[in-house]
């Protein structure tokens, strides 16, 4: 999980901030991408009766569950995959819009991944399963937004 001082921001534009500044300060990129393996190692795996077909993501060629809920008006993910890389970028982002409004979620993209080089180290069909966990956080939050 991303760093308690960053999860505790209230809102997504803070928490980007929060995160592009803890991250900036691991210069290198592959160094970077390395803190964030070993934060994914220390993640929590997802329940086993979690562990279904129904959640994992498609068109991925390693097993990647991604469990999104809906209460009190906010959404919640978790996310667990056989392959650190993917637990590691696809965890950040769900960890990044856990626990937010849809509305918010839909207004505010994961700039920081771009900024700070973060998919460089993955291989080209892992970015797209990335931008693919991205993509369904979106859907979500956009089945969810109450209507007016």
């Amino acid at each position: 999980m991303i760093t308690a001082q960053i999860a505790a921001r209230p809102d997504l534009p803070s928490r980007s901030a929060a995160l592009a500044e803890v991250l900036a300060t691991i210069p290198d990129p592959q160094a970077r991408f390395g803190w964030l393996i070993e934060q994914a190692r220390t993640r929590p795996l997802l329940p086993a009766e979690l562990r279904r077909d129904e959640y994992r993501v498609p068109g991925c060629q390693v097993r990647l569950w991604f469990v999104p809920d809906y209460r009190d008006g906010c959404c919640w993910f978790q996310l667990d995959s056989d392959a650190v890389s993917l637990k590691a970028i696809g965890g950040l982002i769900c960890d990044f819009y856990h626990g937010q409004p849809p509305a918010a979620i839909l207004e505010n993209a994961p700039e920081f991944l771009n900024e700070l080089n973060l998919g460089t180290n993955l291989a080209e069909s892992r970015r797209r399963t990335v931008w693919r966990v991205r993509e369904m956080i979106r859907d979500f939050a956009r089945q969810h937004i109450p209507p007016p």
